[in-house]
């Protein structure tokens, strides 16, 4: 059965870290659905980028994913945060142990306020992690702790892809798309 991912935009939302692994993610098969937190589907992303988002959050059927991405960027992280929808749905996944995956400033932003970090190791947009408390930040481009996967910002988008892709897929696949886009 193919997999399914839900890539969360918001207003402001770092346009690499969110196009990066939609690209990527359905080079390997894995169907990608962007979602809009807003009720318009046009989402401005940190550098005004327009994107058109497949669907508004309030129309998804969230068990229909088997991944959450929340991109970082600001105010677009924050903007992630402050969504009571998005909220009760990023703890239905921590609760059943579903892939969470954020970069940047949103597991600093949107993950620890929620106590998600707590006693894992992660990693995030630099200086971000002094604001996380009782977890362990590595200096790694991705950092995968059970089924949350964390990515630094802009310069590590394809790495946080990939491990998206092997944690859906397999090695296999993710080696794929890394010699597909000549990945260094």
């Amino acid at each position: 059965m193919p997999k399914k991912a839900f890539v969360f935009l918001a207003d402001g939302f770092e346009e690499v870290e969110a196009i990066t692994p939609i690209d990527y993610l359905r080079r390997a098969g894995i169907e990608v659905i962007t979602v809009s937190i807003s009720k318009e589907k046009i989402v401005f992303g940190a550098h005004q980028i327009p994107v058109v988002a497949d669907s508004l959050i309030f129309d998804i059927h969230t068990d229909e994913a088997d991944c959450l991405v929340l991109p970082g960027g600001i105010p677009g992280a924050p903007n992630l945060a402050a969504s009571q929808e998005l909220d009760l749905i990023i703890r239905d996944y921590n609760a059943r142990g579903r892939v969470i995956a954020a970069i940047c400033a949103a597991p600093a932003v949107v993950l620890a306020p929620k106590g998600l970090l707590q006693g894992r190791n992660f990693t995030c947009y630099p200086g971000l992690e002094k604001e996380v408390k009782n977890s362990e930040w590595k200096n790694d481009k991705v950092v995968i702790d059970n089924h949350i996967i964390t990515s630094r910002g802009p310069g590590t988008a394809a790495y946080f892809a990939f491990a998206i892709i092997e944690k859906l897929i397999d090695k296999e696949a993710a080696q794929k798309i890394k010699d597909a886009v000549i990945s260094v």
